[in-house]
């Protein structure tokens, strides 16, 4: 810095960068999980090892209810609608959708701790009652070190920080109102799956290559997801959504630097595919839903609910958010490419899953074939379409999670009983628990008087008025072929003779039974008085523009 330029800083000519201004009231549910998040960090480095389980229960349960009791005094104050705010310097938007969508993972989130916390499943480790993660996480599956950590009765709460970083990252990711906070979200909650995914404490090394599997595909998506935001950067000259539609639009002139860029088309479209590759990725469509089945049956079971539920509501929110903000005006050019990933994402999962012989990856197979029902109400491009999402998601989380915690209960010397064989007579061994699993199902194939069949048929209704009816029919034909293997399962438990010395039901806890209850309630409701929460969601189809 030559001599006259530190005089005139000295003498204050030089401008003051202004500080950002950040709206901490409006931010407050990210905030709380994310503080939550770093204190249980700091539990795991001071709390004594006896006292770390309940402090982190305790302390993600307090954090999660708190932010989910802020989420509903915002939309009570007129957030989100009809008031609509953008927040820390127009990066995070407030709107209707992302505090339906927040709710729903924090609600999401209170079960999955639920979950996490069940201790009387798993035969007890060094006279100690064990939890469904490995002892110790850093042991190599199968040697002395892991041996030693099991009778000492290790337990690895780290899961509880780590799961709240997920969330946290999950809350801002449909929230988010630019591409560059939109993959720093992608990769707050995506580092803290991939662990997750390690951890099981039964078939450690199925476990391992399952998140192995899910950090290499992911990391791919990650990459074609930053190269499409840098693409689009170099077509409109910023990342933040609105700017985009504007350019896309034409309402924005382009300067003489971006005149060369905007001539043609290849940048934006090439960038927006890969922005859909990586989304699609994280919702398990088709052709890039290879990781679902081995993901979800290597994983701890409570964490594949947790990944099948909340993961899919927050990628398909920040998908509806860039479709539906960013570039609407290139429907005709988008539209075509997601009714064919629809129609094969409907197709192949509900075709594949009538092969499977593991529960975990048939359930695997019907999220992807639900991911796909998920997308005609995407492909419908009206409001109606997007509240019916809305609902679908909301309803397909708390069905799912039901769905993993009772598969949790079936067991044999080896753990978790997941061949379907093992299912066989179910229904006469232990009747109640058979009759929440087959509600479960129906409510996956959409049966009447079920959350499935009211969020189904408000996708379609969404999807043939936007002009979609073949999709429609597709979706009816597909989700006759997925009956089949849901009511397949259903006459295995109730028609089939239990095998002698078969796997028995567990009897769970507080923490389980309150998870799988909450699953029956919401089903039912959402099945038999579903208008308030279809009202709800009508109200919050706003997005900022």
């Amino acid at each position: 810095m030559s001599a006259s330029a530190v005089l005139a800083a000295a003498a204050g000519n030089t401008p003051s960068i202004p500080a950002p201004h950040v709206e901490y009231g409006q931010l407050s549910p990210m905030l709380v999980v994310f503080g939550a998040a770093v204190a249980g960090v700091l539990v795991e480095a001071f709390v004594p090892r006896r006292l770390r389980r309940w402090t982190q229960v305790s302390l993600s349960l307090v954090a999660l209810v708190g932010a989910f009791v802020a989420v509903v005094v915002l939309a009570a104050q007129g957030h989100g609608a009809p008031r609509i705010d953008l927040l820390a310097m127009e990066s995070v938007a407030l709107d209707g959708p992302a505090l339906f969508l927040q709710g729903v993972i924090l609600l999401v989130a209170v079960v999955t701790v639920l979950t996490y916390a069940e201790r009387r499943l798993e035969p007890k480790a060094g006279g100690e009652p064990a939890d469904a993660f490995a002892a110790q996480a850093a042991a190599t599956p199968g040697g002395e070190q892991e041996r030693a950590a099991v009778r000492a009765g290790f337990t690895t709460t780290e899961v509880f920080p780590l799961t709240m970083f997920a969330v946290g990252g999950m809350l801002l990711f449909p929230a988010a109102n630019d591409l560059l906070t939109m993959f720093v979200a992608l990769e707050v909650f995506s580092l803290p799956l991939y662990l997750l995914c390690a951890l099981a404490r039964r078939r450690r090394l199925l476990s391992q290559e399952a998140a192995v599997k899910y950090f290499l595909l992911g990391a791919f998506a990650s990459a074609f997801f930053l190269f499409g935001t840098a693409l689009l950067y170099g077509y409109a000259g910023s990342v933040k959504l609105v700017d985009i539609a504007d350019i896309v639009s034409g309402k924005t002139m382009t300067t003489a630097a971006q005149l060369s860029s905007t001539r043609s088309d290849v940048l934006l479209l090439t960038g927006l595919a890969m922005l859909a590759v990586g989304l699609l990725f994280k919702v398990g469509a088709v052709p890039f839903h290879s990781w679902t089945p081995d993901v979800y049956q290597g994983a701890p079971t409570p964490v594949t609910g947790f990944m099948a539920s909340a993961t899919k509501v927050a990628a398909f929110g920040a998908f509806l958010r860039l479709f539906y903000v960013a570039f609407p005006g290139l429907r005709l050019d988008w539209r075509p490419v997601l009714w064919g990933v629809a129609i094969l994402t409907m197709v192949v999962g509900a075709v594949l899953a009538v092969t499977q012989q593991d529960v975990k990856r048939l359930l695997a197979y019907s999220s992807i074939a639900h991911a796909g029902f998920i997308l005609t109400g995407v492909i419908a491009v009206n409001k109606q379409g997007l509240s019916s999402v809305l609902f679908y998601l909301a309803a397909y989380s708390f069905v799912t999670l039901g769905a993993f915690a009772v598969v949790t209960l079936v067991r044999d010397s080896k753990g978790e009983a997941t061949h379907l064989s093992s299912w066989a007579g179910l229904g006469r061994r232990s009747p109640l628990v058979a009759a929440v699993f087959a509600l479960f199902l129906l409510a996956f194939a959409g049966i009447p008087l079920t959350s499935g069949f009211t969020g189904k048929f408000a996708v379609f209704q969404a999807a043939a008025a936007g002009g979609a009816t073949p999709l429609v029919i597709v979706g009816v034909l597909s989700s006759a072929v997925a009956a089949f293997f849901y009511i397949r399962v259903i006459v295995l438990m109730f028609f089939s003779d239990p095998k002698p010395g078969g796997p028995t039901v567990a009897i769970p806890s507080a923490f389980t039974a309150t998870a799988i209850g909450v699953g029956v309630l919401v089903t039912l409701g959402l099945g038999l008085l579903p208008q308030y929460f279809l009202d709800l969601a009508s109200k919050a189809s706003l997005f900022v523009y």
